[in-house]
């Protein structure tokens, strides 16, 4: 390749060292960051810059914290004490064929992305990121589990809710455990891959006829499922993990009310697993670029 891609890294969070360490890997980048200004040691081969000094019209790629940008035009960087900000006048610079990546859109971020005909791809909407990030999430309900509880995760009776990219994930890794895994869903072919998997499964209409004897409920379905009724009928000791994008699927006012242990577990690979976040993160911006 003749000339190289010119990617610029925006802010971000403990994912983005790795990341920018293996997108610096690929001869076919030249890779800029900002917002990364308080770090101790630089990276090999990146530039480091100021959001002002970027050259912005000659870019190619640009990649956004994973929290994307807020109402303010502003973006996280962590690494950083500097205030970033996006402005419109900043996006009406960027070239037409720039890709931009970002974790989640936002409000401001699609207002911009549409106004100026740019091309976005938000990575954690992705079924490749998300089957990928299944095992540090899972790994991360583990922790939880460990942590907030008395009793052993081995003959706990643990309740999945959903079984896609994630739920199947939960389930296999906390039977390895030796847990009682009972995974609730509502497709008849999602039941037969339950049953097909050696577990417990409940069509989710049935909720409240099962969840008396739970120990440990970890919802992944991003929708109202663990209501008043559903908390009614689990035990106050009881273990509840939302691994759900916001606002989640469980009831926590009342769950609180309760006494019941409720925690909405969001960016789990981020918080336990950076490094490898990272390197999914990389892996399929490579894939998306080239």
């Amino acid at each position: 390749m003749k000339n190289k891609i010119r990617i610029a890294i925006l802010g971000g969070d403990a994912r983005y060292l790795e990341m920018t360490k293996k997108l610096a890997e690929n001869n076919h980048f030249e890779l800029e960051v900002v917002g990364f200004d308080q770090l101790n040691e630089g990276f090999f081969g990146v530039k480091q810059t100021d959001l002002e000094d970027l050259s912005v019209e000659e870019l190619d790629a640009v990649i956004l914290p994973v929290t994307g940008i807020d109402e303010d035009g502003k973006i996280n960087a962590v690494f950083s004490n500097q205030k970033i900000h996006l402005s419109t006048d900043w996006f009406e610079r960027l070239s037409k064929h720039v890709v931009m990546f970002t974790g989640i859109s936002t409000p401001y971020l699609a207002e911009q992305i549409a106004t100026h005909g740019l091309k976005l791809i938000p990575l954690m909407n992705r079924d490749d990121v998300a089957i990928y990030n299944a095992v540090p999430t899972t790994e991360g309900a583990i922790m939880l589990a460990i942590q907030h509880t008395n009793f052993t995760i081995h003959d706990a009776n643990v309740f999945v809710l959903g079984l896609g990219r994630v739920g199947m994930t939960v389930a296999n890794k906390f039977n390895g455990l030796g847990a009682n895994v009972f995974v609730g869903a509502r497709k008849a072919s999602d039941l037969a891959r339950v049953n097909e998997m050696g577990l417990n499964g409940f069509h989710l209409d049935e909720i409240t006829t099962y969840t008396e004897s739970c120990d440990i409920l970890i919802n992944t379905i991003p929708a109202s499922i663990v209501t008043s009724d559903v908390l009614k009928t689990i035990k106050s000791n009881a273990l509840i993990i939302d691994l759900a994008s916001k606002p989640g699927g469980v009831d926590f006012a009342y769950a609180k009310k309760r006494g019941i242990t409720a925690i909405h577990a969001l960016g789990l690979p981020g918080r336990v697993a950076p490094k490898t976040a990272g390197e999914i993160l990389a892996k399929v911006i490579n894939q998306c670029i080239l």
